[in-house]
This record gives structure tokens, C-alpha cells and sequence, in this order.
């Protein structure tokens, strides 16, 4: 699938340390998957909160590409800056955000994957978007964010034009295209795994209302 598989994630490593660089550019290309669910008024914003969390994250990796070589190194680092400012700062609370849109991503490709679907309207991808907002960002949003988004659904493209989307409009069997999304998921699923425990581990989760 050509928009996911454009530049793919390094497999995680087994000390679970994810190098910064390689994964930002390999994040930078996911924005435009917001783009294939239509509806700019709910999912434009969510396209540029990712996009300036990925530049927020890059400035503090360029500022010192040593210090802050992995991920985990951002949070140490910045944990011993901030102080009691910290986790809400810097790369932390980028990151932050960050995981929770790349969730929603996960979380909607994976039950395409799965087969998931309404069965009165298989073609509708209600049922995989409403799970992944359910799952990833329901919870840190307000009563008229919650409203916004659920009432979107409504508005989401057939599942099948969606994956012709993602990959740029060519004709692909859905199959194929099915397989090249769980390749994506075999890397992107673990990185992301692993974000969410570094997150627990040092207790830097902030469940506050955007």
C-alpha cells in the first residue's frame, strides 16, 4: 500500500530502544492517511496535530542529536529539565499526542485487517473508525469533540474507496492491498507497543481533556 509503505518503520530492536531519527521520518509520512477519510472539518485538524507534533519532536532531537538519540532519551532528559513541569513539555507532550493519533491509525487498519464490519453495510467503515476513536482518543477529548467525531463516521468514505486511497488511486486487488497493510502493522504495531509501556514505565500519561 503505497501511502504506509512509502518509508517504513525499522523493526524494534530488543531493548525497546527506538532511534528518534529514523523513526520521525518514517512518521512524517503518515499525516496524509487523514486525508483519505474525507470529512476536513474533523479530520483536517487531527492531519496538522500530528504534523506538529512530528515537527515538535524534530526540533528537540535537532537541538541535540546526541543527547536525545531515542525516544526514551527525550523523556529522561526532558523529566530531568522540566521538573515538575514535566510531562506536560517539550517532546514529551508531543510524543504524547503523537502515539495517540498513530493509535488511531493502528487501530482503524488493524480491524480493516480483521475483517470487522457492519454486517447490514459491509462496505462501511463505521464500525473500524468508531473503534479506533473509541480505543485512541475518545477519553482525552471533550463532550463537543466526542460529538463531532462520532457524528463523522457518517460521512467516512466506503471501505473500498478507501483502500484504493491509500494506494494513490491505482487499481489493486483488496487482498493485496489488505497484505500490504499488515506488513505495515507487523512493524509499526510493536514501535508503537513499545511507546505506550515507555509511557507507563515512567509514568509521563496525562489523561487531561484536549
Amino acid at each position: 500500500m503505497a501511502l504506509l509503505l512509502e518509508h517504513e518503520f525499522k523493526a524494534l530492536p530488543a531493548d525497546k530502544q527506538i532511534d528518534t531519527l529514523p523513526f520521525l521520518e518514517a512518521v512524517a509520512h503518515l499525516p496524509p492517511f487523514f486525508d483519505c477519510l474525507g470529512t476536513p472539518i474533523v479530520y483536517a485538524p487531527v492531519k496538522a496535530d500530528l504534523s506538529g507534533n512530528i515537527k515538535k519532536i524534530r526540533a528537540v532531537y535537532e537541538s541535540n542529536p546526541a543527547k536525545f538519540k531515542t525516544l526514551q532519551n527525550i523523556l529522561e532528559v526532558e523529566k530531568e529539565m522540566h521538573g515538575s513541569a514535566w510531562p506536560k513539555v517539550g517532546g514529551t507532550l508531543a510524543l504524547m499526542w503523537l502515539k495517540r493519533g498513530l493509535k488511531f491509525i493502528q487501530v482503524l487498519l488493524q480491524s480493516l485487517c480483521d475483517g470487522e464490519r457492519d454486517e447490514e453495510h459491509p462496505n462501511h467503515i463505521r464500525v473500524n473508525a468508531t473503534k479506533a476513536y473509541e480505543i485512541a482518543l475518545r477519553k482525552y477529548h471533550g463532550w463537543v469533540l466526542q460529538k463531532l467525531f462520532l457524528g463523522s463516521v457518517y460521512a467516512l468514505p466506503y471501505r473500498s474507496d478507501l483502500l484504493k486511497a491509500l494506494e494513490k488511486g491505482k487499481e489493486v486487488k483488496e487482498e493485496e492491498t489488505l497484505e500490504k497493510i499488515h506488513q505495515f502493522l507487523q512493524k509499526a504495531t510493536p514501535l508503537l507497543d513499545a511507546i505506550y509501556d515507555m509511557y507507563s514505565k515512567m509514568n509521563a500519561e496525562l489523561s487531561y481533556k484536549a
